[in-house]
């Protein structure tokens, strides 16, 4: 079975070898421009992309694909209805990364809470050094415990987060899905947003998520609270953020995930320069565990389909 990988660079970090075992010839292909895509994929019967778009022109073109592998849990790069008429399966992955993501969220917030970087920078810079006593104390320090977090998305993710949460003795609020009447257990969405003094957004990008943080909802939030996205950058709208911490209208935000990934350099997160913004460059799924997860649900869908029995099939 030959299986070509398209943006191997995103992957290189995990165990390739259960991938390797089932190919017959394994071809990979650091990164796949839109324009290489029908040459990497040539006479392949998988291809496996993370985020190398597949539409309908790439995929009518590769008569020997029968097995679409999608290195992710979001679907969005690949025309599943081209794929469908086209007879090519498609399968992606759940649930791998749900604590490297959870890892990094609670990094953000505590890094934001304690000033850990800022802490960092002054060491290095020797200000400890120079201090008359053992300790510098320059920048705020806060504590999670008792601290209000209010979760939005609470799939299997968002439910991780509330359980480390709780272990830390914050107080938890599951946001219902905005405009609708929330269900036991849940809170409406403005009101969670209110209440708040962390909101963590681990919601997917639909059409009904899309800026679902803007400017009336970060109004909304208390002036010292941090909001933190590790979901999608299309759920937050970057220039309404933006002006929020450039004028504290909310405290600081984490963000790891933006609406153009890689961004340019006229993105409004790029271009803010205070201090209240932590951002990482899409990095909160991508622990070496995770990786690994991943590369190994990859292979068993794989296996699943030379069985010709389905696996988290999405088309």
């Amino acid at each position: 079975m030959k299986i070509a990988i398209l943006d191997y660079q995103t992957l290189r970090t995990g165990n390739l070898q259960p991938i390797s075992n089932i190919a017959t010839t394994l071809n990979t292909y650091d990164n796949t421009l839109p324009h290489q895509v029908v040459n990497h994929s040539d006479n392949a019967t998988v291809v496996i992309t993370n985020k190398v778009v597949l539409n309908e022109q790439h995929l009518s073109q590769l008569p020997a694909l029968k097995l679409i592998c999608i290195a992710a849990t979001g679907t969005n790069n690949v025309d599943l209805e081209a794929a469908k008429k086209l007879g090519i399966q498609v399968c992606n992955v759940a649930g791998y990364s749900t604590n490297s993501v959870a890892q990094h969220t609670f990094s953000m917030m505590f890094n934001l809470l304690g000033n850990n970087p800022a802490y960092a920078q002054d060491t290095r810079n020797g200000l400890w050094q120079q201090s008359e006593h053992f300790c510098f104390l320059h920048h705020p320090i806060n504590e999670v415990a008792g601290k209000t977090l209010a979760i939005v998305g609470y799939g299997t993710l968002g439910k991780k987060i509330a359980q480390i949460a709780t272990a830390f003795d914050m107080n938890v609020l599951i946001a219902e899905r905005k405009g609708q009447t929330p269900r036991p257990g849940r809170v409406e969405f403005t009101k969670a947003l209110a209440s708040a003094d962390i909101v963590s957004l681990h919601c997917p990008l639909t059409p009904s998520t899309e800026n679902l943080i803007d400017s009336d909802e970060l109004k909304l939030m208390k002036p010292s609270a941090i909001l933190l996205n590790s979901a999608r950058g299309g759920v937050v709208n970057e220039s309404a953020l933006a002006i929020a911490l450039t004028n504290n209208t909310i405290s600081a935000a984490g963000v790891d995930v933006l609406t153009e990934e890689p961004p340019k350099s006229n993105n409004p997160l790029i271009q803010y320069q205070g201090d209240n913004l932590q951002l990482t460059p899409h990095i909160a799924w991508a622990s070496k565990q995770s990786v690994d997860r991943l590369l190994n649900e990859i292979a068993l869908n794989i296996d699943a389909f030379k069985l010709g029995t389905e696996r988290n099939r999405v088309a």
